[in-house]
């Protein structure tokens, strides 16, 4: 199965394509067992292109045992693509993906997508927040923003299983002329590892805010701030949310501060 634009296929008419993709030149932006980012060029455009080439019974296993769901192939992330594109959540643009094999360990795929230009992650756009604190409005419009797409997310049966900020990418043309936050643009990425279901299971609500608050711990963010997420992300009144999600909130800064924990142990 191969899904491209026709001046793709095109292309690599008579060729085979899975080769002259996995042969691609380019910068290679991460690459791990079995699965390979790559940002290139097609006439005069850049994108980027997930290569899945199949990561073995060995790291199966592995993920079974450790009670993950392992990532076969590509599959998963352009599913996640479209499923972001039809609830309005912004993301890379698709632009075709792939699949080659049956044997679970060997599966070939790919997906290719835009590359977003002119952006920041969240991560580094909030880095110096906590010595330069930024201007009110753009910070609650961030807050609000990142706060509607989890809640959309959730609410479709959605999750994300890497929810860091690091994984929110802010488009910075906003900035060049005179700044208005309303036209503040974010995009969710980097969704391989995205489940989707009828419905979000709890937990797994828990783990994606766990994983928001952990990583947005060390940018200067105050309880006004958080109370904000909250009151967003229930889309309650803050007394109704504190009275009937007391537990889950409870639950997240408990598993949130376990994040921070773990990662300052393995990164003394």
């Amino acid at each position: 199965m191969i899904v491209l634009p026709d001046v793709w296929m095109e292309y690599w008419r008579g060729k085979d394509i899975f080769k002259g993709l996995f042969s691609l030149d380019g910068s290679v932006y991460r690459e791990q067992e079995g699965r390979k980012t790559l940002r290139f060029s097609f006439r005069d455009r850049y994108y980027f292109a997930k290569l899945h080439r199949g990561v073995g019974w060995k790291e199966i296993l592995k993920n079974i045992l450790q009670f993950r769901l392992p990532v076969f192939s590509a599959q998963n992330e352009w599913r996640a693509i479209s499923s972001l594109e039809k609830l309005g959540v912004n993301t890379t643009p698709l632009v075709g993906y792939g699949q080659r094999g049956w044997n679970p360990a060997r599966i070939k795929s790919f997906v290719i997508t835009e590359e977003i230009a002119n952006t920041k992650s969240l991560e580094d756009f909030c880095r110096d927040w906590p010595n330069s604190p930024p201007d009110h409005d753009l910070k609650r419009v961030l807050i609000t923003q990142v706060a509607e797409i989890a809640r959309t997310v959730h609410e479709n049966g959605l999750n994300h299983r890497d929810f860091y900020i690091c994984h929110f990418l802010l488009d910075m043309s906003v900035f060049k002329d005179r700044f208005d936050p309303r036209c503040l643009r974010l995009y969710l990425i980097d969704l391989h590892r995205m489940q989707i279901r009828r419905c979000t299971p709890w937990r797994c609500r828990v783990k994606d805010i766990a994983a928001l608050y952990f990583s947005s711990m060390d940018i200067g963010l105050t309880k006004c701030d958080l109370l904000r997420f909250i009151k967003v992300y229930q889309n309650k009144p803050l007394k109704s949310s504190f009275g009937q999600h007391k537990f889950f909130w409870w639950l997240v800064k408990r598993r949130g501060i376990a994040l921070k924990r773990k990662f300052y142990r393995k990164n003394k």
